[in-house]
């Protein structure tokens, strides 16, 4: 090598790499590359898994986002009590055989206050009311299910053709405006009055206006998940769209989905109980946390704990759904997860 020339290593420690210092300009002013010739180049075969590798390898989205989730003592608190209603709940009715309907004809046992046979003391006619909360919150817990199951399903769905097919927004906008202009409330009211008090109609009451705003919601994640600068790269990268969607936005629409139905789920359970208490929802002689509430409270001068016990058990659920709801919301984020 000449005096003006000095050989370097490269940057992965093994190759050689010629460097001629420009003496008035760059290096382009000694070396053209068209000059060079053709055997020196070999193409590279193209590589989908390739295109997308990335140099920090152990990343997990889902990983980081539970890590991220289960970071806070209360939430981790919230889990434990969130798991034993829940598990209480259903499996309550099925080891203890006590009907929560049973009536006792003698009155000394009407209206006893919280006690040793009775944890949350009876009503006016002798029904054990800790039995009739945890009968009532596990049916309540099965309509809120249900009802946030076929809500999101009929969402994502909608939402998804929205999303990709733009031509569909007059439609679903058109459904979207009309719908939500009327306070849901009145939907709710009218279907579940003009239609006989069952599950299946409560059911369908509750559907009437949210399928519509989870559609628009889901749309705008959509929207925002393609024209994100990620996806632009992989378009450019030439990434099959098979692998955009399932390695780019299902993982981000996944966690909106868990995170609607931990939101869903209290507010359907605050929807059954408001139609109960106006006298729309599920036929009184079904024990639900709704009817509960509506029983007890023209006793609630005389008798509180009638309307307290059941009252807590709701708060409890729905306060605890609606902070890993947005919990999960916030550690979702892959911004959050440094």
């Amino acid at each position: 090598m000449g005096s003006g020339e000095r050989k370097d290593v490269g940057d992965d420690g093994n190759r050689p790499v010629c460097r001629v210092p420009p003496p008035g300009g760059g290096i382009h002013d000694k070396l053209n590359i068209d000059d060079l010739p053709d055997e020196l180049f070999e193409a590279a075969p193209f590589n989908p898994d390739a295109a997308e590798d990335i140099g920090y390898a152990n990343y997990s989205y889902w990983r980081s986002t539970f890590r991220t989730f289960i970071r806070s003592p209360l939430i981790k608190i919230i889990l434990v009590v969130v798991a034993s209603v829940i598990l209480f709940t259903f499996v309550y009715p099925l080891i203890v055989e006590m009907d929560p309907n049973a009536v006792s004809l003698n009155r000394k046992e009407w209206n006893l206050p919280p006690g040793s046979g009775h944890p949350f003391g009876t009503d006016g006619v002798g029904r054990d009311i800790w039995a009739r909360v945890w009968y009532g919150a596990r049916l309540s817990f099965t309509l809120a299910i249900v009802v946030s199951v076929v809500e999101l399903g009929i969402g994502l769905i909608l939402g998804s053709i929205w999303g990709f097919n733009k031509r569909t927004d007059p439609v679903f906008f058109a459904i979207y405006n009309t719908i939500t202009n009327i306070p849901s409330a009145i939907y709710m009211v009218l279907m579940a009055y003009i239609m006989s008090p069952n599950f299946v109609t409560i059911v369908i009451a509750l559907l009437g206006t949210g399928w519509i705003s989870e559609a628009r919601w889901f749309r705008n994640r959509i929207l925002n998940q393609r024209e994100a600068d990620y996806n632009m790269a992989s378009r450019c990268l030439r990434t099959p769209m098979r692998r955009i969607i399932t390695r780019n936005i299902i993982p981000h629409i996944m966690s909106l989905v868990i995170m609607s139905a931990a939101l869903s789920i209290p507010a359907t359970i605050g929807s059954e109980v408001f139609l109960s208490f106006i006298g729309v929802g599920i036929p009184s002689d079904w024990v639900t946390l709704g009817n509960l509430v509506d029983q007890s409270r023209g006793s609630i001068l005389t008798y509180p704990y009638q309307l307290l016990f059941p009252s807590l058990i709701l708060c409890v659920i729905t306060v605890s759904f609606y902070v890993l709801g947005n919990r999960f919301a916030d550690s979702s984020d892959p911004k959050n997860h440094l």
